[in-house]
């Protein structure tokens, strides 16, 4: 299969195919499962960027609606992330006279609040305007568009300049990426920066993190892919870092060309990366065929636990729930429900594979002899607050980055 490159229209070969699947966070409710939109989740990459990206085109009105269920503040170990990106921001580069900082997908305001609170000019751009309302509530201002080239123009015509864009598991997302750095061109300031942080393509190849590809990852970076969009997009990489949060991620600072100096950072995770071969269709050939074992594992594993009588519940319903039950066929019949502390999962269904989303009251009511957990990348945190299951004998089965049980 073989697609055009939405970065810079060259071949894209797809490699990685999971299959047909239902939208990530569509969650349906019980008795509307018969419409569910489904797609072939087929990720290639480009022959002349590099940039490892969907195959199939979803509209992003599809996805990001006014229903949206993710909210950034949910976790702990996020609130605590974002509060200490925002502190530094206000340390550094919103200092001088009226900054002004602009964020692309603000969701439910958890790092701007505290820009607000600093009293410092700031506008979320959030399309889905439950979660813009939720910010709102927290004093944030929200403008609630998508953004792009054209967006962008009457927000810097209303606030000036940008000294500071930032997106965080956003960027990715957004198919029309060229738009968005055609956009983030025109609001940025002559000394301003783009930083945004999303999935890492060698983190994700590393850890066979199969699942955090779904519909609404229209791309997974890498620092030679960036590089090469920025400037193919009038911009430059000027600092790239390595964040262990959402199971490794990556921190990418954009400027205007040569507005800042270049850290060392980036030659040397490019070197890492040619090292890692993550610009070779074989590397993800590999991957695809990790991915394989891994689904037949789990499902060996959960198949054998199912017929000694062992009860076995699902925690957690992060998007990437949906691209691990519906590629490892995991069904109600074998993990019954999964639970999740969002109020707006709760009594709906994981799309396709239509498990029941529940309460952590009951996981808790009666606890099952296993896991299944899904937010892997909340591990240390969410086994910690579960103490009193794993006491009680509980134990949990994770598949990252193979099938172990712990």
């Amino acid at each position: 299969m073989y697609a055009t490159c939405r970065i810079c229209s060259g071949s894209v070969k797809g490699t990685i195919d999971l299959g047909s699947h239902p939208r990530g966070n569509a969650f349906p409710k019980p008795g509307e499962t018969a419409d569910e939109f489904f797609y072939p989740l087929v990720v290639g990459m480009c022959d002349s960027c590099t940039m490892v990206q969907l195959m199939a085109d979803i509209p992003q009105e599809v996805r990001y609606h006014d229903s949206y269920p993710y909210y950034a503040s949910g976790s702990s170990v996020h609130r605590g992330h974002f509060e200490g990106i925002a502190q530094g921001f206000l340390d550094t580069e919103l200092t001088g006279p009226d900054p002004f900082i602009a964020e692309i997908g603000s969701n439910d305001g958890v790092m701007l609040a505290k820009i607000a609170q600093a009293g410092v000019r700031h506008l979320g751009i959030e399309p889905s305007r439950h979660v813009a309302e939720l910010s709102m509530a927290k004093g944030v201002r929200v403008h609630s568009v998508f953004f792009d080239e054209h967006s962008a123009r009457p927000i810097r015509a209303e606030h000036g300049p940008a000294d500071v864009i930032f997106g965080a598991n956003v960027i990715a997302h957004i198919a029309h990426l060229a738009s968005v750095l055609k956009g983030v061109k025109h609001l940025l300031g002559p000394r301003g920066i783009f930083v945004f942080e999303e999935p890492y393509l060698g983190s994700v190849v590393e850890q066979t993190a199969f699942d955090l590809l779904y519909d609404e990852h229209s791309f997974v970076f890498s620092v030679r892919a960036i590089q090469a969009a920025a400037e193919m997009y009038g911009l430059e990489l000027v600092d790239a870092q390595l964040v262990a949060i959402h199971g490794g991620s990556m921190r990418y600072t954009l400027s205007q060309p040569g507005a800042r100096e270049v850290t060392p950072g980036v030659g040397e995770l490019l070197a890492a990366e040619a090292a890692q071969r993550l610009a070779e269709h074989s590397t993800l050939e590999a991957f695809a065929g990790r991915a394989e074992r891994i689904r037949d594992d789990l499902s060996a594993l959960l198949g054998s636990l199912h017929a000694q009588g062992k009860r076995i519940a699902g925690y957690g319903a992060p998007a990437k729930t949906t691209t691990v039950t519906n590629y490892c066929g995991i069904g109600p019949d074998i993990v019954p429900f999964v639970s999740d502390s969002t109020p707006s999962k709760q009594g709906r269904l994981i799309a396709g594979s239509h498990i029941p989303v529940v309460p952590p009251e009951v996981f808790a009511a009666d606890y099952p002899d296993y896991a299944l957990l899904f937010a892997w990348n909340h591990a240390e945190e969410i086994i910690a607050k579960e103490r009193a299951f794993s006491e009680r004998g509980g134990r949990w089965i994770l598949y990252v980055p193979d099938v172990h049980v712990i």
